[in-house]
């Protein structure tokens, strides 16, 4: 299994020069992440990330979490680390004070994030379902629900969980049979089944509060009919038990030490959350954050993979150059000298540090929906926010579940053998572009309702930021043509939208058939203008004679790799989506089998 090391340089090049978080943090008045904070939490959060949580990462697989009637063990070293996790603070890092947290901003959680779930993603659930459960109980819960649980969901006391699958329908949630009956005291007894709760049971709290999906007896039909409930695992008043359970845990192909469990409800009480029948606008607020973090799983356990295949790929003696001997003192050359070699690895450091790069924008634009003081600036915040959710989500898990299969392919037959760890990884991906909503309806979401269903506001939003930038640099002496590749790509964006918008109008099934390749075309161009943007702060570091020259030439070289390299599958995606529906839908369902 790859040691996991913090990659603190390229974070602090992001945070530092990139995106200048301090002075972010200085125009919102979060004067509390001061430079010194910000340097504190990379430094003790790597080491906690490091020596804690890494070396469960392997042992956490091999034992998986236990079952036994209902109660749920997870594996040796979890809740010892968990308590750990919480007496160190870091649980309650970016929540509001008001109920315990040290009230830092959104972004400095989620970096803390990517090394938690780099280092161990079946860990990191725990925690990060928390947060989202803290998310919507503030933002839509009454003032009492506010203050009976999230004192104790800071704290870590308590964790959180999100209840939206049944077995008969996924996505579809319009079809939950969950039932919520009123009663004389108010609150609700909650009856049905939940399947694919992540953190729905364990051992590492003392409570677990459930935010669940239900249907009153006189909710109208489909998505219009559904409420959100907090469901407690022992009462906050009595401490008693709830009328519900763990019926069983599921046998997963990866994440194996993340209990994801079905529970059952007989009756529960629960407590209406917001409106009656907008539930799923409540969810939202919980299912967006969780998406993002569903993004980030792809960045990092590509960043986990990546460490493993160029430590090996480095060590590993294989063949001799094809231009002459590089270690002619050696039996044969370490097998990065090989040009397929080389095109995985700077494949996995692309992908990499443009999804980092692309996490760390939307984690500023997190801040400033949060804490900007300027309605117009939260709201354009919000609209970007909303129209890069789906993206990040999709794009980032499909580009890195292609990381970590590239990672096991460097190590050649030993990456299929479990004692290295590259196999896990790859496990542990395959989840991500599934759970949190399917890549393909992230992508419905993407083109069917935030460009479409905005009349292409939402991806304007977007497309006037690279337009502007391109008009900046257009005569930047080194990165001009790149420049120029990525303006002739952000129009061509625009008119590709209005061609699946004008044959939409005449057949619906063009953007079910064009969302995917959709979502992908718009990730390439977003990770090329936030690679020009890294790429123009290492020029000027390299001009300038400040800061690592190595590293900066390492950053110019993967941003020309990328534009010529990776950038150009872009035309693949824009002629698949450009093919329409017909050579989709034709065939007969019938026919599928024969």
């Amino acid at each position: 299994m790859p040691d996991y090391k913090a990659p603190l340089r390229d974070m602090r090049f992001l945070i530092d020069h990139v995106f200048d978080f301090h002075g972010h943090y200085a125009a919102l008045g979060a004067t509390d992440a001061s430079p010194d904070m910000v340097g504190a939490i990379l430094e003790e959060g790597a080491k906690f990330c490091e020596n804690v949580l890494s070396p469960l990462n392997r042992s956490g697989d091999e034992e998986g979490c236990h079952f036994d009637n209902g109660v749920v063990t997870t594996p040796k070293g979890f809740k010892e680390a968990f308590a750990q996790y919480v007496e160190g603070g870091w649980h309650g890092l970016a929540a509001d004070p008001a109920y315990g947290g040290q009230g830092l901003p959104m972004s400095l959680g989620l970096v803390l994030a990517e090394m938690i779930s780099s280092s161990n993603t079946s860990w990191g659930m725990y925690p990060g379902l928390t947060h989202g459960a803290m998310s919507a109980i503030r933002a839509h819960g009454t003032e009492e629900q506010k203050n009976t649980y999230l004192s104790k969901l800071t704290a870590g006391q308590w964790t959180g969980t999100m209840c939206l699958t049944e077995a008969h329908c996924g996505t579809d949630l319009g079809l939950i049979k969950t039932r919520a009956v009123p009663q004389a005291d108010g609150s609700y007894a909650v009856t049905g089944s939940k399947i694919f709760i992540s953190a729905g049971e364990h051992d590492m709290s003392e409570n677990i509060i459930h935010l669940v999906l239900a249907k009153l007896p006189d909710a109208p039909a489909g998505t219009k009919g559904i409420s959100l409930f907090i469901v407690p695992k022992f009462h906050a008043d009595s401490g008693e038990r709830n009328a519900m359970a763990c019926g069983s845990i599921e046998h997963k192909m990866g994440i194996k030490a993340s209990a994801t469990c079905v529970l059952n409800f007989d009756g529960a009480r629960g407590f209406l959350i917001g409106e009656a029948n907008k539930g799923l606008n409540c969810m939202f607020t919980m299912m967006n954050h969780a998406r993002l973090g569903t993004g980030m799983q792809g960045l990092c356990l590509g960043e986990a993979s990546f460490q493993g295949a160029i430590k090996y790929a480095n060590d590993r003696l294989q063949m001799r150059s094809l231009t002459g001997a590089k270690a002619p003192e050696k039996a044969a050359d370490p097998i990065i000298v090989h040009p397929d070699v080389r095109r995985m690895l700077l494949t996995m450091k692309a992908f990499n540090e443009g999804n980092r790069a692309l996490t760390y924008f939307c984690a500023q634009l997190l801040d400033t929906a949060h804490l900007s003081g300027e309605e117009g600036q939260r709201q354009e915040a919000e609209d970007l926010l909303a129209f890069l959710t789906p993206i990040c989500k999709a794009f980032m898990t499909e580009t890195g579940l292609e990381v970590t299969n590239h990672g096991m392919q460097v190590f050649g037959g030993h990456g299929y053998i479990r004692e290295w760890g590259m196999e896990q990884l790859v496990r542990d991906c395959r989840i991500a572009p599934i759970y949190e909503g399917t890549n393909g309806i992230q992508a419905l979401d993407l083109l069917g309702r935030k460009v479409l269903g905005s009349q292409g506001k939402l991806l304007r939003g977007f497309t006037r930021i690279v337009h502007k930038f391109c008009a900046a640099n257009a005569e930047h002496p080194q990165l001009k043509a790149h420049v120029a590749q990525l303006n002739e790509l952000n129009q061509q964006w625009g008119e590709l939208t209005v061609k699946v918008g004008m044959a939409a109008m005449k057949n619906p099934d063009e953007v079910g058939a064009a969302a995917l390749d959709y979502l992908m075309y718009s990730g390439y161009i977003i990770l090329a203008y936030l690679w020009l943007r890294m790429a123009l702060v290492a020029q000027e570091q390299l001009d300038s004679g400040s800061g690592d020259a190595d590293y900066a030439r390492g950053k110019l070289a993967t941003c020309e790799f990328y534009f010529k390299r990776l950038l150009p599958r872009t035309a693949a995606h824009r002629a698949a989506v450009e093919a329409g529906s017909e050579c989709l839908m034709s065939l007969p369902a019938e026919l599928f089998a024969l």
